[in-house]
C-alpha cells in the first residue's frame, strides 16, 4: 500500500467523534451541572477532544473544564467511558472522569462561558433526570454509582451498561 493509498483508506473510514467530562460534587454530594445555551437539557462542563491539536480525553476534560466554569483542575481517575450513537451525528465515544468534591471557595470561584453556557446549579443526585436527557443521563448516573461503589471504570452504549 502507497502512502497516497492509506491516505486515501483513512479518510473513507467511519468517523467517531470524542468527548471528555468531568463530574464535581460539593460536599453535600450534590452535582454540578451547566446549562448551555446551543440545544436542550443540562450537561456536565466538558466537551469535544481537540484530537487533531493531539489532545488526549484526560487533557481535554480538564481544558474544557477550565473554559467553561473557570476551575483549572487535574481530573481523577475515568469513571465511565460510553459509545453514544445519534441519529444526527457519528457515533461518539464520552469519557467521564471524577472531577472531585469542590469546597467553598472554588464553588465561588466558578465562572461561566458565557459564548456557550447560561448557568449552572448544583443539583441532587435524586433530581438528576429532570435536568439530563437521553443517554446522558445514563452516563451520569453510572458515574455516581462508580464514585459511590468504588467500582472500576464503566463500559456503556448509549447511556446503558454493556452485558
Amino acid at each position: 500500500m502507497t502512502t497516497n493509498d492509506y491516505a486515501v483508506y483513512i479518510a473513507g473510514l467511519p468517523k467517531v467523534l470524542a468527548g471528555a467530562a468531568c463530574i464535581f460534587r460539593d460536599a453535600q454530594g450534590r452535582v454540578l451541572l451547566v446549562e448551555p445555551n446551543y440545544r436542550e437539557g443540562w450537561t456536565l462542563p466538558g466537551g469535544t477532544i481537540e484530537s487533531a491539536q493531539g489532545e488526549t480525553p484526560r487533557q481535554g476534560a480538564r481544558r474544557e473544564s477550565a473554559e467553561e466554569i473557570g476551575l483549572d483542575l487535574e481530573p481523577g481517575r475515568l469513571l465511565v467511558v460510553d459509545w453514544a450513537r445519534g441519529s444526527a451525528r457519528p457515533p461518539i465515544v464520552a469519557y467521564v472522569y471524577d472531577g472531585g468534591v469542590l469546597d467553598e471557595e472554588q464553588l465561588k470561584a466558578v465562572r461561566l462561558q458565557e459564548e456557550e453556557l447560561v448557568s449552572w446549579k448544583l443539583v441532587e443526585p435524586a433530581e438528576i433526570d429532570r435536568y439530563l436527557l437521553g443517554s446522558l443521563r445514563g452516563r451520569v448516573r453510572a458515574a455516581l454509582d462508580a464514585l459511590e461503589s468504588g467500582a472500576g471504570t464503566v463500559e456503556l452504549e448509549d447511556g446503558g451498561p454493556v452485558g
